[in-house]
């Protein structure tokens, strides 16, 4: 005889009927056809003949992901309706598809049902369904502010600063803006940002836009209603806020101690120019993809100190990928009870739920073993050195962009494992902890407990 609760989660879930979680992966994978369909269009690049199948999936695919990873320069291999195709494939990756499709149907309809709530819920990572509509709304709202106000600021410095026609600095604006508040990393420079290096009008807004991105939409709306009373702040703003600013103060002196004297990197700067660039490029491993430094000439060291900072990205249910501030936190806070010989975890005066260790474990174990045979698998394919193509699969995996400059020179094989990782990277941690929390059983008995030796 069935249990109530196992007839209550087959009422939930009836046969055929999708998971939330892939009926997400199912949204972005059609995207990503749709994507490389229109970028195949002889119309997408200067060029008769139009892009080969490959590099348009690759681009979509970097695109909708919101990675920045290319094998053709954006600049030059796309006419202008091919870079709008990938500016608005873009913007859809970082609202996200569930998301967009709501927005879309709230237009329409002006509703939405239970399971498209449900859907959406998953995607974002929202904690309950009666705030489904509100987070949607919030970030369509939050959205557009944020890239309108860096736009505006973007297009008024090519104009002024750099002489750039009106139409040309405006188009310039609005790309970098939408790719930096979406941690796209896409620019329509060849040299993504080294031109403007030393530029603070250029990069300051572009960090910016990327940072306020990459906080996440739950803690952008939090702050915008309770900024000043940190009091009613969740543990999730906490973590998220105290996390990026953590990150960014020790990835900036990281890096722009360790490039400081490199002739290849910061050794020519002066210093306040030097630590512009180590601040954005500390920006950049946010999951983001620019560049204002050639990073295949950076140090050894560098690069994995950026391998790090890439894997653990922004902050979950917004634009930037890795396994997420709280993710790692978490894991930090459970190590440091553990040293402590503490029994509850306890974060910021509040206990966390035993649920989440496993799913934040869960989570990092899966990333480290993606990783892993993708770095392997690439070292069987290719001669790059490991430094490079560890670099190559994080920044794939963490859908930040960036690049030693071996990606146009991966094999077709090469390519589909960045692509891969690149969709594993967008969706897995949502994809996982949707279906974690939603695969929850309940069980009449519990076996007897027994401990093995650790450590």
């Amino acid at each position: 005889m069935q249990s109530k609760s196992a007839r209550t989660s087959r009422a939930r879930t009836p046969r055929g009927r999708l998971h939330p979680a892939q009926v997400v992966t199912a949204g972005f994978a059609v995207a990503i056809l749709i994507g490389t369909g229109l970028l195949m269009l002889p119309i997408a690049s200067p060029g008769p003949g139009g892009v080969s199948f490959l590099v348009a999936v690759f681009t979509a695919t970097s695109a909708i992901c919101v990675t920045g990873l290319v094998t053709v320069d954006t600049a030059t291999a796309w006419s202008t309706f091919g870079q709008v195709v990938i500016l608005l494939l873009i913007q859809i990756g970082g609202f996200g598809i569930m998301t967009f499709a709501s927005v879309i149907g709230l237009a329409v309809v002006r509703k939405m049902s239970l399971r498209s709530r449900i859907t959406t819920a998953s995607e974002a990572g929202s904690l309950g369904l009666e705030d489904v509509r509100g987070l949607i709304l919030g970030v369509v709202r939050i959205s557009l502010i944020v890239e309108l106000i860096v736009a505006v600021l973007l297009s008024l410095r090519f104009l002024i600063g750099y002489g750039e026609p009106l139409g040309r600095a405006v188009w310039l604006g609005v790309f970098h803006s939408v790719s930096s508040f979406n941690n796209a990393g896409f620019g329509l420079f060849s040299d993504s940002l080294i031109s403007y290096a030393t530029d603070p009008f250029i990069c300051l807004p572009v960090a910016a836009a990327i940072i306020i991105g990459g906080l996440g939409f739950p803690v952008i709306m939090q702050l915008r209603k309770h900024l000043r009373a940190p009091l009613q702040w969740t543990m999730n703003t906490r973590i998220v806020l105290v996390g990026t600013i953590a990150l960014l103060v020790l990835g900036t002196v990281y890096i722009t101690a360790v490039e400081w004297s490199n002739p290849a990197t910061l050794g020519p700067l002066d210093w306040p120019s030097k630590l512009l660039v180590g601040f954005f490029q500390a920006v950049q491993t946010r999951t983001a993809g620019f560049n204002s430094i050639d990073v295949g000439s950076m140090d050894s060291a560098s690069l994995l100190g950026m391998d790090v900072m890439m894997l653990i990205g922004g902050g979950p249910a917004g634009t930037a990928g890795g396994i997420k501030i709280t993710t790692f936190a978490v894991l930090f806070f459970i190590m440091l009870t553990e040293i402590r010989g503490e029994v509850a975890v306890n974060v910021f005066g509040k206990r966390l739920s035993r649920a989440v260790h496993r799913q934040a474990i869960t989570i990092v174990l899966l990333a480290v073993a993606v990783i892993t045979v993708s770095t392997v698998a690439l070292m069987l394919l290719t001669d790059f050195s490991l430094d490079q193509l560890l670099f190559e699969v994080i920044s794939a995996f963490g859908t930040v962009g960036m690049s030693t400059g071996i990606t146009a020179s991966m094999p077709v094989a090469g390519q589909v494992i960045l692509m891969l990782l690149m969709f594993i990277g967008r969706l897995g941690p949502i994809a996982f902890a949707s279906a974690l929390a939603l695969r929850e059983r309940r069980t009449t008995y519990e076996l007897p407990k027994e401990r093995p030796i650790i450590g």
